[in-house]
């Protein structure tokens, strides 16, 4: 896992941009805490910060190989999990290897099949290789998304980095952002290729971006399908313990320290316990961490979205699977401490609209980082396996909108709570949404004989699939490698998501609950508890002394009436929230607040230049 950077200019030799491309990289430091590299030949020129996890001595990059055309260098974030067969079958074509990395089984699997070995690989990855034979980069992207992967074409050429920050750091790229990236900012729909900052652009999940002297070409080479299914209950249930067993066995190898995220929920306790069995065999235990709040054990509220505290439910999976585990407890202080809300913009580049959500994840990774450099997480499990209450939801299910809208909408209210009634007008949100849904549910195939209620649940899945996760783990990117923590994601395993995804929905809640397959496929392992649970989302902090410290802030911030922030957030709406006789005893409530707040550091970090015009 790593981060990377380049820039290819057609017209200049790049050998004299050597600073530039320093700060490029720099800008990925803690993507990649242990070693750094550059790399110019003539008008490319790549650079890489390393996370060492597998073989780490010989994986250092940019990694080259000679041939007699030219150069072809690579550099690469990420994991191959099946960099051991893909090695084996390039050694029996002639290849030879200087190292045990999976990045020389990448770069010598281009040299062998092109671009064309994006259909090769399982695992998360973005990586972008110079091919100086013809004068041409290749940048690919896994099939889900996982790893983040952005570009920025230019008038000779193209930037790019793991994150928009690498870009922002050429001068090359202005720091603007537009009408529609504030749009994409204030809804949460994940229009595909959209990145905010303009003229930044993400290599889409699945696709090969191709630049050369005539332009920028895209060819997807993966999306989500529509199949027949044909297995019954019994074969589907086996089937997906058959892939779950393969995935956590592929994604438990690494040379560093290993962990679980243990939530007590269905997702990370089965995938917990898949990690506890298999690391038995090899007399290992494995070890597993989760987030608590100071206090919320005794003092838990159940509301409509979480009815029960995790960490009755954690403890019981850390007993039946063996674990060593440690909970990360977290206080009020804590979560709302601004050069910790400024630390998690800084790692998403962007003010997203999470709150205590974002700053917990970020504290919990940090954590797990004193520990152990991987983490399996159950991240994703929802969308595969149709865990989400709005699945369940007949206002949700029967919208025509992205169904977590309507359930966010009446839990958390929406921006336009805080945001200036003008700017509102301007942004067209309504109007927006709308836009993006028709083009997301626009394609998607319907199976000769399905019901009109499995059709509805079959797009409901794929705009989860396809939209939804991509919030998630860019979310969960951003916060582990800010702190240089490889987390992944064994739900998303494109075999599973391809199998699951076609399963019709009355086979994925044939008990008339969620998650129906996963839970069947993994009860041997799970505590009784865990099995009979309802789903909870990730937890939020219930502490009072949270939202007084978020009013306290923005009282202070409303002190700064010449801040840039009052050209988008209305300062009399704001001081309405920031009213200490005002109780904030919700999310919904909080999440003005949060908005602003964060949009205020966003601009004293980034200091955008931002044209509603």
């Amino acid at each position: 896992m790593c981060g990377i950077t380049g820039w290819v200019s057609f017209h200049r030799d790049l050998r004299s941009e050597a600073a530039t491309l320093d700060a490029m990289t720099e800008t990925m430091a803690c993507r990649g805490p242990d070693d750094r590299g550059t790399w110019i030949e003539g008008p490319a020129a790549l650079g890489h910060r390393r996370l060492a996890i597998i073989d780490l001595p010989g994986g250092r990059q940019p990694m080259t190989a000679a041939t007699p055309h030219g150069t072809v260098a690579i550099v690469y974030s990420g994991e191959a999990y099946n960099f051991t067969e893909l090695r084996r079958e390039l050694t029996g074509r002639g290849h030879r290897f200087t190292t045990d990395s999976d990045t020389e089984v990448v770069l010598r699997g281009y040299l062998e099949w092109g671009d064309a070995l994006a259909e090769r690989l399982n695992g998360m990855y973005a990586f972008a290789v110079w091919d100086g034979r013809v004068d041409k980069l290749v940048m690919v992207r896994d099939r889900m998304g996982i790893k983040p992967f952005y570009y920025h074409p230019t008038a000779d050429g193209v930037l790019f980095g793991s994150e928009p920050k690498a870009i922002l750091a050429n001068p090359l790229a202005r720091r603007r952002v537009r009408l529609d990236g504030l749009r994409e900012l204030f809804t949460m729909i994940k229009t595909p290729g959209h990145a905010v900052w303009d003229g930044v652009r993400e290599v889409e999940p699945g696709t090969v971006v191709t630049v050369d002297r005539s332009g920028v070409r895209r060819r997807v080479y993966w999306e989500l399908e529509t199949r027949p299914h044909t297995d019954g209950r019994d074969a589907t249930i086996a089937r997906v313990r058959s892939l779950l067993d393969d995935i956590v066995r592929r994604q438990l190898v690494a040379d560093v320290p290993r962990c679980t995220l243990l939530s007590g929920g269905l997702d990370s306790s089965a995938m917990t316990a898949l990690a506890a069995r298999q690391l038995a065999e090899h007399g290992e235990k494995v070890r597993s961490f989760a987030v608590d709040f100071a206090g919320q054990a005794e003092n838990f509220v159940a509301d409509e979205l979480r009815g029960t505290p995790d960490t009755p439910f954690v403890h019981d999976v850390a007993r039946t699977a063996g674990t060593d585990h440690q909970d990360i407890v977290l206080d009020a202080q804590a979560l709302a401490d601004p050069e910790v809300r400024a630390k998690v913009i800084r790692a998403r580049d962007l003010p997203a609209g999470f709150g205590d959500l974002d700053t917990s994840l970020y504290l919990l990774f940090r954590a797990i980082r004193e520990h152990s450099t991987v983490a399996l997480s159950g991240e994703s499990a929802d969308e595969v396996f149709g865990g989400y209450l709005q699945f369940f939801d007949e206002e949700a299910r029967s919208a025509d909108t992205f169904p977590w809208l309507v359930r966010l909408g009446r839990h958390f209210g929406d921006d336009a709570g805080v945001l200036r009634p003008d700017l509102v007008k301007a942004l067209e949100l309504t109007e927006y949404v709308a836009d993006g849904y028709r083009a997301a549910v626009t394609g998607i195939r319907r199976l000769d004989g399905e019901s009109d209620f499995e059709y509805r649940m079959r797009r409901i899945c794929h705009l989860h699939l396809t939209r939804f996760v991509r919030i998630l783990l860019d979310r969960k990117d951003r916060a582990s490698m800010a702190v240089g923590l490889e987390v992944r994601v064994p739900f998303c395993d494109h075999r599973l998501v391809e199998y699951v995804y076609n399963t019709p929905w009355a086979l994925k809640s044939f008990d008339g609950r969620e998650k129906s397959l996963l839970r069947e496929a993994t009860a041997d392992l799970l505590p009784r508890s865990v099995y009979d649970r309802v789903k909870s989302p990730y937890p939020s902090t219930q502490d009072p002394r949270y939202a007084v410290a978020l009013q306290d802030q923005a009282r202070e911030l409303l002190s700064r009436s010449g801040h840039p922030v009052f050209d988008l957030v209305d300062p009399e709406r704001l001081r309405q929230a920031a009213d200490r006789d005002t109780p904030l005893t919700t999310q919904a409530a909080r999440r003005g607040l949060e908005r602003a707040l964060d949009l205020a550091q966003w601009i004293d970090l980034y200091t955008p230049e931002i044209s509603l015009g």
